[in-house]
C-alpha cells in the first residue's frame, strides 16, 4: 500500500522516505529545519545583508565582487535582481550547452541589460555536447542532463578563479524548489566521465567536468564559498514571475525549467516515461510547505501528466542521431543507475565529517552535506 505524506504531496515511492506518527515524512522535516536555519523575513534579509558585507570587502577595488549563475529561469534571474538590490557587482554566467529557448536567450539579455550587468557564457562544441547526452541516453540513466549540472558548477568556479572573486550566488530555493530526493537525481564530475567513457565516441576537449580535487582546491585552498540568496527571503515564486516581467520585461517560458529544451525533455518525458518520476512532486511539495499552494491543488495537478510536445521529442532523436527504433528500444532497456557506472558518492560519504565541516564553513551547502554524503 502507498503511503502518501499528510503534508505534501511526497509518497512511499519516495526514495529515503521514512513517516512519523503523524503521517509527515522526512522531507518536510529536512524543510522545518532548514527554514529554523535559514529564516526569511526581516531576520533573513538582516542576514543577506551581513553577508553582503562581507562579499563587498572581499571584492573591494574588483570589478566584480560575485558571480551570479543565469539560466533565463525565475530563479537566477531574480537572484542577479538580488544581488543588485544589495549593492553587490555581480558578474553574471551562463553555460550554453546549445539547447536554450529562445525565451531564454532573451530573458538573459534584458535582464542583464538594464541591471547593467556585465555577462560571462561558457559555449560547449555543439557536436561534442551532443555526443556527451547520446552517451548518457544510451546508459539508460535518469540523470541524461546532469553533464549540464556539473558543467555549470565547473563554469561558476573558473569564473570565480580567473577573477578573484570569493563567493558565488545560486539561484536555488529550498521553499520553492524543494531537494530532490537521492536516488531519482544524481550527477558529479566522475559519473559524467565514466558515462562517457563507456558510451560516448567523440574526446571531451570542450566539456568542463567538475573533478573532484579540482573542486576542493576551489572550495579549500582559494576559498570560493556558495552563497543560496534565496535561502534567506520569501520567495513567491508567482509574485516574482510577476515583478520580473513588469520590471525587466521577463517572459515566462511555460514550466519550471521549460527555458532549456534538454532540460524540458529529461523532466518532462524521459524521467516519467523511462523511470516513473515526475519532478512535480519535488516543486509541488515545496509550494506546500511554503503555503504558496494548497496540497489539494497540488494532487489535481498531478492527475494529469507533464506537458511535452512531440516536436521535441522529434527535434531530440533528430539531434542526437536516434532512429525512431533505436529510441524505442533504449525506452524498453533495463534502468541502470549511477552506482552501475561509478560515482564520487562513496568517497563523500568516506568524507561525511570532512564535508560537514566545510558545511559549517558556509564551502559546501547544507542541501549537499544531507543529499551526497549518506
Amino acid at each position: 500500500m502507498i503511503q502518501t505524506c499528510s503534508r505534501c504531496v511526497f509518497n512511499s515511492n519516495v526514495p529515503g522516505i521514512s513517516f512519523d506518527s503523524e503521517g509527515i515524512c522526512t522531507y518536510c522535516k529536512i524543510h522545518d529545519q532548514l527554514v529554523v536555519e535559514y529564516p526569511a523575513g526581516e531576520e533573513g534579509w538582516k542576514k543577506l545583508e551581513q553577508i553582503a558585507q562581507k562579499i563587498k570587502e572581499n571584492g573591494k577595488n574588483k570589478k566584480y565582487d560575485c558571480v551570479v549563475g543565469v539560466s533565463g529561469g525565475c530563479d537566477s534571474s531574480y537572484t542577479v535582481y538580488i544581488a543588485k538590490k544589495l549593492g553587490l557587482r555581480p558578474l553574471a554566467v551562463h553555460f550554453d550547452n546549445t539547447w536554450n529557448s529562445t525565451f531564454a536567450v532573451e530573458n538573459i539579455h534584458n535582464l542583464l541589460k538594464k541591471m547593467d550587468v556585465d555577462l560571462y557564457t561558457y559555449v560547449i562544441d555543439n557536436e561534442e555536447f551532443n555526443d556527451i547526452s547520446r552517451a548518457f541516453i544510451n546508459a539508460a540513466v535518469p540523470e541524461i542532463d546532469a553533464p549540464t549540472d556539473v558543467a555549470l558548477a565547473t563554469v561558476l568556479y573558473m569564473a570565480a578563479e580567473e577573477h578573484g572573486i570569493k563567493y558565488i550566488l545560486n539561484g536555488h530555493s529550498f521553499r520553492t524548489e524543494g531537494m530532490g530526493p537521492p536516488g531519482w537525481f544524481y550527477f558529479d564530475g566522475k559519473y559524467v566521465d565514466n558515462v562517457h567513457k563507456k558510451f560516448g565516441e567523440r574526446p571531451m576537449k570542450t566539456y568542463p567536468n567538475l573533478w573532484l580535487s579540482k573542486w576542493l582546491k576551489w572550495i579549500t585552498i582559494k576559498q570560493i564559498k556558495t552563497i543560496r540568496p534565496l535561502w534567506y527571503i520569501d520567495h513567491n515564486k508567482e509574485e516574482t514571475k510577476e515583478f520580473l516581467k513588469n520590471e525587466f520585461g521577463w517572459k515566462w517560458y511555460g514550466g519550471h525549467h521549460m527555458e532549456n529544451k534538454f532540460t524540458y525533455f529529461c523532466h518532462n518525458f524521459w524521467l516519467p516515461k523511462k523511470f516513473n518520476i515526475d519532478l512535480r512532486y519535488v516543486e509541488l511539495s515545496a509550494f506546500i510547505r511554503a503555503g504558496q499552494i494548497t496540497r489539494e491543488d497540488a494532487l489535481e495537478k498531478l492527475q494529469t501528466p507533464p506537458p511535452i510536445s512531440d516536436d521535441l521529442i522529434s527535434e531530440v532523436k533528430k539531434r542526437l542521431k536516434f532512429t525512431d527504433e533505436k529510441f524505442e528500444e533504449i525506452l524498453k532497456r533495463h534502468n541502470k543507475y549511477p552506482k552501475d557506472y561509478g560515482t564520487y558518492h562513496p568517497t563523500f560519504k568516506r568524507l561525511r565529517p570532512f564535508f560537514w565541516l566545510l558545511y559549517k564553513a558556509n564551502l559546501v551547502p547544507k542541501t549537499f552535506y544531507i543529499k551526497y554524503t549518506k
